[in-house]
């Protein structure tokens, strides 16, 4: 008797015999949920949760990165961070291949889908970082500078992070490091990123650096809100199926996130006796970044564990440790991206070193032989294998280590490349006015504001011959 399979399950020229439907299509959707997060998720987050003045500006920065992310990613980021040809231990040789349809409609380096999907799901993860960078310079920095700095930065720093960690070939994936969806390659490379520009680019106006309000906490939630629950596809995603194993990290992470915001707001209470949205928000994200690394290799007990700590440690860092030290006062980090992505991140990274279960590993690596030396300390302890557990431990904070030094040398170099050719802060003029200065336009124009804003100068809205006739411009 012979068996017909469906006529959607046939393989054919479109859905070819190596490709998953299912696999596909959750792939596509988590890295839409990743985008999201960014765009409106970081835009409306940081135009809200800024100073009136620079929520233009702030949004601006957010989606000008997201742009500008994705030609240089099929350009040359994707072949420089994931491509099969080696050019360094720590970087692919770069390469057009993602431009050319032959190679995007063939099988990934992983999973049960094509090239073009694999790419655009490691777009968003790049773009996000570059945002995470920005949120440490709002406020002050040069848009041109910053112009400048999101291509140079993503082909000299991010490349080498993800080739190193995440690319088969990349000499700490080699080693047995687990990141499991970026606590390594995103949170931290782009808070010790953040941090190190921010040195460079310098402080904000002393006034916007003393009292510095949100414009809008109702808006600032909803960015929260799409941050948070993008974060199903942040972790979900990267199995590269629609597995068990992917249930498991976006579970993982979402009692993670509760956990340590819940915790984050207790210690607000305690200590500063009123419940602060921003606080709880900030731990949520601690949350949400600790778990990042461990997600889909971790047990729920060991979640919660991480929830705890990542809504205490980073707190105490930020509240406490970061008023008795003089290199965190001096630097300007306008949403504090050092203590909630470089220091949940490698507090993450280092409880994955302790808590990673052997089974989840071999389930998230699909591998049959050779998972049993990704084994975190506790169970290297409960299976008498002490050593195993100590070793993953080392690499995990050898990872903290590469990666804090590669972006400290880098983006210093790249903002003082930068800084000789353009001013990396504003003047002193476009610091004190903001928005109106900068883009010529106005987050909230009310009544009677439009007046001077339809006369900027710097504003586009007007044709140039309406502009012509009111300032006598040559333009015609």
């Amino acid at each position: 008797m012979s068996f017909k399979l469906p006529p959607n399950l046939v393989s054919n020229d479109a859905s070819p015999e190596w490709m998953s439907k299912g696999d596909n299509a959750w792939q596509l959707t988590a890295a839409t949920l990743v985008g999201l997060q960014s765009v409106p998720g970081l835009v409306i987050l940081y135009g809200s949760i800024v100073k009136k003045k620079w929520a233009v500006n702030s949004c601006f920065m957010a989606l000008f990165a997201f742009a500008a992310v994705l030609v240089c990613w099929v350009g040359w980021g994707y072949q420089m961070s994931f491509g099969s040809d080696p050019f360094l231990p720590i970087l692919g040789r770069p390469g057009f291949a993602t431009l050319r349809a032959e190679y995007l409609v063939e099988k990934a380096f992983a999973g049960k889908f094509p090239n073009a999907t694999m790419v655009f799901f490691q777009f968003v993860f790049a773009a996000i970082t570059l945002i995470l960078v920005a949120g440490a310079l709002l406020g002050r920095m040069n848009f041109y500078a910053w112009m400048v700095f999101v291509p140079v930065w993503l082909t000299c720093s991010y490349t080498v992070g993800a080739y190193s960690i995440w690319c088969p070939t990349g000499w700490l994936a080699k080693k047995g490091i687990i990141d499991y969806s970026g606590g390594y390659v995103i949170h931290l490379s782009s808070g010790i990123a953040g941090f190190t520009a921010a040195y460079w680019v310098g402080p904000r106006e002393s006034k916007d650096r003393e009292r510095f309000p949100p414009n809008n906490i109702l808006l600032m939630l909803l960015g929260a809100g799409l941050l948070w629950m993008g974060w199903t596809g942040f972790n979900g995603g990267d199995p590269y199926m629609a597995s068990r194993d992917a249930s498991l990290a976006v579970l993982n992470t979402h009692v993670c996130a509760a956990t340590s915001l819940l915790t984050w707001l207790m210690l607000d209470i305690m200590f500063f006796e009123k419940p602060s949205v921003i606080g709880a928000t900030q731990g949520m994200i601690t949350g949400l970044v600790c778990i990042t690394p461990a997600a889909g290799v971790v047990q729920g007990w060991a979640a919660i564990i991480m929830g705890l700590l990542s809504g205490s440690i980073p707190w105490f860092t930020m509240m406490v440790v970061h008023k008795k030290v003089s290199l965190l006062k001096e630097i300007d980090d306008t949403m504090a991206v050092f203590h909630t992505h470089a220091v949940a991140g490698s507090l993450g990274g280092i409880l994955t070193g302790i808590f990673a279960e052997p089974r989840l590993n071999r389930i998230f690596y699909d591998i049959t032989d050779g998972w049993q030396h990704y084994i975190g300390f506790a169970y290297g302890i409960k299976t008498g294998r002490p050593g195993a557990g100590l070793h993953q431990l080392w690499i995990q904070v050898l990872g903290i280590l590469f990666v804090m030094a590669w972006n400290v040398v880098v983006t210093s170099l790249i903002c003082i490349a930068i800084g000789i050719v353009i001013p990396l802060r504003l003047s002193d003029e476009e610091l004190e006015i903001g928005d109106e200065e900068v883009h010529g336009e106005s987050a909230y124009a009310l009544w009677g504001d439009g007046e001077k804003f339809e006369t900027s100068k710097r504003n586009s809205a007007l044709g140039f011959d309406e502009f012509s006739a009111k300032e006598g411009s040559n333009f015609r």
